[in-house]
């Protein structure tokens, strides 16, 4: 199929074109690229119909099991490469709901002397981030745990990163379909004020700084979040839309 035709085809999507030269680097059949379209038109992502995405300099694996990764995020990574400018120093990183581990690997492949443990409740979401430690080819240990619930024996670590639910649950309902459908409702629901994680890390965070992904407008919420426990409030970091998305904290442990 060519991109004109293929492009049409996609008229029902704000980014036709982008979603169509991505559809034709894929070497589908005629047969195939139907499928894709007719899938496409029920709001499914692309990247959960061809089951990958890519996401700062590399390609994750995704499913119905984690959060599409998205650019925004990559305002995390931007942000531990402004700190840390030496590449070689051997980081110890703790990824708090890790998903599909692309915040987590994408750190290890910028420093690699670093090595990282990424957390997450969902068995299925791990079995995903392995899959792309190894597809990155990039060690990294990934734990089945409640990040209120820490092991003891994970110790103590130069950072803790996390890109945790921060939606409240009354919106839920209320977002687009392309997500509430087909991002798990685990990687999304922050609570009644979509804030709950971030109480937790403030609370449990084992490392003397904190980088977080934050939801538009949370910004002094989670400051005064933090603040209460006794977190020195470090900066932001705004994304690409000019958005802040970022937020660095540090403590004396």
């Amino acid at each position: 199929m060519i991109f004109d035709e293929l492009k049409k085809r996609l008229s029902f999507s704000d980014s036709a074109g982008a979603e169509a030269r991505w559809i034709l680097s894929e070497n589908l059949s005629d047969s195939d690229t139907y499928k894709v379209i007719e899938r496409r038109k029920n709001a499914e992502p692309l990247s959960k119909i061809l089951g990958h995405r890519g996401f700062w300099k590399s390609d994750f694996i995704v499913n119905e099991n984690v959060l599409d990764p998205r650019a925004d995020s990559e305002t995390l990574i931007q942000a531990i490469l402004e700190k840390f400018l030496d590449k070689n120093f051997p980081l110890r990183i703790l990824d708090l709901g890790t998903g599909s581990g692309c915040l987590l690997i994408s750190l290890l492949m910028e420093y690699p002397k670093a090595n990282g443990v990424g957390v997450d409740i969902s068995e299925k979401a791990l079995e995903i981030a392995r899959k792309n430690a190894v597809k990155n080819n990039v060690k990294a240990d990934f734990i089945l745990a409640d990040m209120a619930e820490l092991p003891k024996d994970l110790g103590v670590f130069d950072i803790v990163i996390s890109n945790p639910p921060y939606i409240p649950t009354k919106e839920i309902e209320g977002l687009e379909e392309n997500v509430k459908k087909y991002d798990p409702l685990l990687a999304l629901d922050g609570g009644e004020d979509g804030l709950n994680f971030y109480r937790t890390i403030a609370e449990k965070a084992p490392a003397p700084v904190v980088f977080l992904e934050i939801g538009q407008g949370q910004e002094k919420d989670v400051q005064s979040i933090f603040e209460h426990k006794n977190w020195q409030f470090l900066g932001t970091k705004k994304d690409f839309s000019g958005i802040t998305r970022v937020l660095i904290f540090k403590k004396d442990l």
